[in-house]
């Protein structure tokens, strides 16, 4: 992959690019806000890692002038702005995710590796809704009936692919892969537990189930039928 990294703190930018070649991908850095919305718009990348505190063009204003000038590249803000506001702010701004400092490469390169296997942005829905069920991915939040539904963030995540694939049926691998960026069977029960929280919470308060469990397959949600 070919990846724009827009940091001006000199150690900071060193130590992702150092770790980003030595995972085989090809990485360009710029300090500055304004050098790399220009660099984005000649250059094709497959993911950018943007500040939010950058000289000339702060990293929101440049994910905005992005995505004003058409370009989809998904877009992980990465920043020690870390209120919950901040993050939705960054979201509504074009960005795809945010990982706040100081953080861990190893999760750093596995959000960078999932972005790159999303589909374009202009394709995501941002509210998602399966019967009576609605998830919005921007505020973060689940209803179902209007009532609001607390989920923790790895359920959140597991939901939210569950919606997205509505009526498929989405294997144990697939799910490790795509909520936990596990890529080989670690003998885990996690998918396991995490569904059964998640039935918990989206299905068994209610007298209709969505969260449905295909044997020997693996799980699927859709609406009554």
């Amino acid at each position: 992959m070919k990846i724009l990294v827009v940091e001006d703190d000199r150690k900071t930018a060193d130590y992702i690019a150092r770790g980003l070649t030595e995972a085989g991908h090809v990485c360009d850095v710029i300090k500055d806000g304004t050098d790399a919305l220009f660099q984005a718009t000649r250059e094709q990348y497959d993911v950018l890692v943007v500040d939010r505190m950058l000289p000339g063009l702060d990293g929101l204003s440049l994910v905005k002038a992005a995505r004003a000038a058409k370009i989809k590249t998904p877009a992980m803000f990465l920043t020690s702005v870390s209120g919950v506001d901040d993050r939705v702010e960054g979201l509504e701004a074009g960005g795809d995710d945010y990982l706040t400092k100081p953080f861990a490469f190893s999760e750093l390169l596995a959000r960078v590796n999932a972005l790159a296997r999303r589909p374009p942005v202009q394709d995501r829905k941002t509210v998602l809704r399966v019967a009576d069920l609605e998830l919005d991915v921007i505020k973060r939040q689940v209803h179902r009936r209007g009532i609001a539904i607390d989920l923790q963030p790895r359920e959140f995540t597991l939901l939210e692919a569950l919606m997205r694939g509505e009526g498929r049926v989405l294997t144990r691998t697939m799910l490790l892969e795509s909520v936990w960026d596990f890529h080989f069977d670690p003998r885990t029960s996690v998918v396991e537990t995490h569904i059964s929280r998640l039935r918990a919470k989206i299905d068994k308060p209610f007298d209709v189930p969505l969260l449905h469990t295909v044997r020997n397959t693996g799980y699927c949600i859709h609406a009554p039928r």
